[in-house]
């Protein structure tokens, strides 16, 4: 991870732990469990809420040492109010969207790693 001005201005809003709503959550998407090609910010205003706004990045390098994007996470967290803020540091699944980029029910084409994986663990579930 990168761990610049605001990868640490992050990790000390993670730290914070559970300070109530609203939540930002934010979760890394790749190919494979390597490279983050996508970044996801949402907020969630309260308990049971829709994850809105929302807001992504795209790269073709990785995403976890980009001090750019994290600050732009930290403006759009800022910008919502955000008390708590939660992240997940490892990959957490293809950057394609099911049923926009790709059937429903069915698995990515482009990204042939997670076919059969568990997108918490990364491990193979068939």
């Amino acid at each position: 991870m990168a761990q610049g001005k605001h990868k640490k201005l992050l990790s000390k809003k993670l730290r914070k732990g559970d300070k109530g709503y609203p939540i930002a959550t934010i979760a890394f998407y790749g190919a494979d469990n390597k490279m983050a090609s996508k970044a996801v910010c949402a907020i969630i205003a309260f308990d049971g809420a829709e994850a809105e706004p929302m807001k992504k990045w795209f790269s073709s390098s990785e995403l976890r040492k980009s001090e750019h994007v994290f600050s732009e996470i930290l403006t759009f967290i800022d910008e919502n109010g955000v008390k708590s803020v939660s992240m997940i540091e490892g990959i957490f699944g293809c950057p394609h969207e099911e049923g926009i980029d790709y059937p429903d029910g069915n698995y990515c084409p482009e990204c042939t790693y997670w076919q059969g994986r568990d997108r918490f663990s990364g491990d193979l579930v068939h």
